[in-house]
């Protein structure tokens, strides 16, 4: 079984949006190594955390869709498996 984001076709779309807060990550080096205002480098960690943080609820999103609901529609362990993977990877999300 392929993974969600493999089966919806949406891997290249993360796959770019991870580039981007990569680009995001190297401004941010510049920026300090250019010792520029903290509030301005501050600014830029929101806008980058808030692109990871979009990337994660998409992915959680599309494994409770796919992953999950397959694993319940079958039921058994396997099922009860992934609930607990899915409540675990949301209270990390939580938590971060």
């Amino acid at each position: 079984m392929a993974h969600s984001y493999i089966a919806n076709g949406t891997k290249d779309d993360y796959l770019k949006r991870l580039r981007r807060i990569e680009g995001q990550a190297r401004g941010l080096q510049r920026m300090v190594e250019e010792e520029q205002y903290c509030i301005d480098i501050l600014t830029q960690v929101s806008a980058m955390t808030k692109a990871l943080e979009s990337v994660a609820l998409g992915l959680l999103d599309e494994h409770i869709a796919h992953c999950v609901v397959n694993a319940v529609r079958e039921g058994g362990e396997e099922a009860e498996l992934k609930l607990k993977e899915a409540s675990a990877a949301i209270a990390r999300l939580v938590r971060s």
